[in-house]
């Protein structure tokens, strides 16, 4: 399968590793692609969780996805700073229904002030036995998770200081129709509470 150009939507399908659908993103822009990168946004997207429960995301998040690295990572932009939710996961596939990946269940959490906090490791062990991820995946998840610490230290990759500005505001260029910016939004809160 091709990869999707700049400005193309995508749909994102999470899976477990027996296979079940774990969540669907409906609509993710693409804001960016390389050989083995996808960078895309998800603004107000419907997302499905495996027991059919829907929901629109809050708020607007930049996307990473790596065809040869064990994690993804999702930058949330909020309102006291971005924060980020990295996914330890296989690599992505992409075929013409969806990027597609298989959810490790372990996730890193970074809050906006560089707090750092493993999650899901109960969930982990109780899948790792019931699916039999066996000792190849664990020694996989176990290197990809030191990857990952690493980048976060490092700022590296979507973790970098200006990485969600500048797809966001990439996003905001590929879609006319807005004319509001995550970043410049609060400035032009405070010219319309102050000047209008």
């Amino acid at each position: 399968m091709e990869m999707p150009r700049e400005g193309d939507y995508i749909a994102i399908q999470s899976y477990k590793h027996n296979g079940t659908l774990h969540r669907n993103w409906r609509d993710t822009m693409v804001v960016k692609t390389e050989q083995n990168i996808i960078i895309g946004v998800n603004d107000r997207t419907l997302i499905t969780e495996e027991d059919g429960r829907k929901w629109i995301s809050r708020e607007p998040a930049i996307v990473y996805f790596h065809r040869k690295l064990w994690f993804n990572v999702i930058a949330m932009l909020r309102p006291n700073g971005v924060a980020y939710y990295a996914n330890l996961a296989s690599p992505f596939v992409l075929d013409r229904e969806a990027l597609k990946y298989i959810d490790y269940d372990l996730d890193i959490k970074v809050f906006s002030d560089g707090e750092k906090r493993l999650l899901d490791a109960d969930e982990y062990a109780m899948n790792k036995k019931r699916w039999h991820y066996g000792e190849e995946i664990d020694s996989i998840l176990r290197s990809a998770s030191f990857e990952l610490l690493d980048w976060i230290d490092q700022k590296k990759g979507p973790f970098a200081q200006k990485f969600a500005q500048i797809w966001y505001e990439r996003y905001n260029q590929l879609r006319p129709d807005l004319d509001r910016s995550f970043f410049k939004g609060r400035e032009n809160e405070k010219r319309r509470i102050l000047g209008s």
